[in-house]
């Protein structure tokens, strides 16, 4: 089979080429894949030459010019600017190229926006899911005050910010309620400083019913558990490395985000130790049990491929990248279409873990330092699990009242 690196390029992009075929080899890519891309970027650069464009002068504009030369030529293939998108990333690694810049903002919600969302990176400093998470919620309040793509702040009355969050609370859940009133506490604040509100509304803003507690935490029953990690195909690179990431969320209680962040040093095998990298940027270490070392190791041998990512669990097709924790939170999904189970989260694993360690015999106090959490008032909730021990502290129902 032809090698990436036979393939002959002439013109600008020629000193690239080598270098190219290589990187795609080392993302994972397979060598007809990779032997494809760069007969692209040799025709591509001929034309280049032809058009007299210097690698650095590939523009946007360049590349929807090029493929509409390929499309007119009568090529089925790699005919639209996104085939191309591997080609303009290394090239912009490689600094022959400058990182496009984002559009910019078409209405003024949306530049409202962005002057939002640099306010919360920059001023306050939230964790990025933070910052996503206050900006779609940001979105939805501007979008109402979008009259003919005007913003009428200036009109923005307590009464309609309490008829809005009262209007999308109905249809959400407590949480998806606590953080809506968090987002627009701040982005009305934002708003007030900004100048572009009269008054502070952040008052207005009506706050939820704390019913922290109030319901039992959703663990697994007895054998769920069991039945995901028996779904996973031990055989394949897939399955251990699913396997891999379903005992570290069952065992340890990790969230998805936690699973992903994982890289390879921080586990600490002499020690028996892993590094988490938590909330608010927190570095903490557990115990590592040796299941989750036996199915860690298992992958790390056998499982995962080799990439320049030191990122611990890897995407299995590529781009050979770290995962996401959107994607930890699809391998449980995929766990549960295996295993015959209605679809949950990773959160619920979570939950799992608590649980079963309490009917282990661990104190609350041990759950609370499992779970990394901040507050003893987190942890409370699991003492409502252990139903037998509660009803101890039951008092008996007078005989004769009905």
């Amino acid at each position: 089979m032809k090698e990436p690196s036979r393939v002959r390029v002439a013109g600008p992009l020629q000193p690239f080429a080598r270098g190219f075929g290589e990187h795609l080899m080392r993302q994972g890519y397979a060598r007809s894949s990779a032997v494809a891309q760069v007969q692209l970027m040799a025709h591509l650069s001929r034309w280049m030459a032809a058009e007299g464009v210097p690698a650095a002068g590939l523009t946007p504009a360049r590349l929807e010019q090029f493929v509409g030369t390929r499309r007119a030529a009568g090529y089925r293939h790699f005919v639209s600017p996104s085939s191309l998108t591997r080609l303009v990333d290394y090239l912009v690694g490689c600094g022959v190229l400058l990182a496009p810049q984002p559009s910019s903002p078409g209405t003024p919600a949306e530049a409202l926006v962005e002057r939002f969302h640099s306010y919360l990176v920059s001023e306050r400093g939230l964790a990025a899911i933070t910052v996503r998470g206050y900006v779609r919620f940001a979105r939805l309040l501007l979008s109402e005050l979008s009259r003919d793509e005007k913003l009428a702040l200036g009109e923005l009355t307590a009464a309609e910010v309490t008829r809005f969050v009262l209007s999308e609370s109905r249809r959400r859940s407590a949480g998806s309620a606590k953080n809506l009133v968090a987002a627009l506490r701040s982005l009305l604040a934002f708003l007030f400083v900004e100048g572009l509100t009269a008054s502070p509304l952040g008052g207005a803003v009506p706050s939820v019913a704390p019913w922290q507690g109030a319901r039992l935490p959703k663990a697994l029953q007895e054998g769920t558990a069991a039945r995901l990690l028996s779904s996973c195909d031990r055989r394949t690179t897939t399955g251990r490395r699913d396997f891999a990431i379903l005992v570290l969320l069952v065992r340890l209680g990790l969230r998805a985000g936690e699973v992903a962040a994982l890289e390879l040093d921080d586990v600490d095998w002499r020690a028996g130790e892993v590094m988490i990298r938590g909330k608010g940027d927190r570095h903490e270490r557990l115990p590592l049990p040796v299941d989750v070392g036996e199915a860690v190791a298992g992958y790390l041998r056998r499982g995962r491929p080799r990439a320049e990512s030191r990122r611990l669990l890897l995407r299995v097709k590529p781009p050979i990248v770290g995962l996401t924790g959107d994607g930890v939170t699809r391998v449980v999904h995929a766990a549960c279409r295996r295993a015959g189970l209605p679809t949950f989260g990773a959160h619920r694993l979570r939950h799992t873990a608590a649980t079963e360690t309490l009917r282990r015999g661990a104190c609350l106090a041990e759950i609370g330092q499992l779970l990394r959490h901040r507050s003893a008032f987190s942890t409370a909730i699991y003492a409502k699990v252990d139903r037998v021990a509660l009803r101890g502290l039951a008092r008996r129902w007078p005989a004769g009242v009905a």
